[in-house]
């Protein structure tokens, strides 16, 4: 049982959540958030916290944001996009109970204090942003760090506000470098 309550976006994605553990969830209904859905996650990040396990596009993002500038302290879980599509559809419902259990074991908690441990030389220096394959890189060691796949300025504050240590972000580098 998971303690936290997570936050998904819709039915489909309770659904494939509960299939892969055992936990209580909370449906945003897409971006709309219909009435009293901040409210209650809210309540829940104050009574047992929260995870929001969004679907990894545009729009799973843009709610995560939005949840995240309201409820300050919560866990974030990222689902690789490779395991979130089926025939050209990109979502947690789509993932595998295996890949929903993994994702859900690399949570983070975002940090209230900015830190500033990554910078763009970061970046540059290990062919994140400014070379061909720099989009997959972000995206091979995202999953390796659960912290999912972002553009450069994304990935930059994941890495910064997510906990990610110095020695974690090389390991994972000598992963991907293999």
């Amino acid at each position: 049982m998971i303690k936290e309550i997570i936050v998904v976006e819709g039915r489909d994605d309770v659904t494939a959540v509960k299939r892969a553990v055992d936990a209580e969830l909370i449906t945003t209904g897409g971006f709309g958030f219909p009435k009293g859905v901040m409210e209650r996650i809210k309540e829940a990040q104050k009574r047992r916290g929260v995870i929001i396990f969004t679907d990894p596009d545009f729009a799973g993002e843009k709610i995560r944001k939005t949840i995240t500038a309201e409820v300050p302290g919560c866990k974030h879980a990222f689902l690789p996009r490779e395991e979130a599509k089926k025939d050209g559809d990109i979502g947690i419902e789509n993932a595998s109970p295996e890949s929903i259990r993994a994702a859900l074991d690399k949570v983070r908690t975002e940090s209230t204090e900015k830190r500033n441990e990554f910078s763009q030389a970061d970046l540059v220096r290990n062919g994140l942003i400014g070379s061909g394959n720099a989009s997959d890189r972000r995206d091979r060691l995202g999953q390796i760090m659960g912290i999912g796949y972002g553009n450069a300025k994304q990935f930059l504050n994941r890495l910064n506000n997510y906990g990610v240590t110095r020695e974690e972000f090389e390991n994972a580098l000598n992963e991907i470098d293999k």
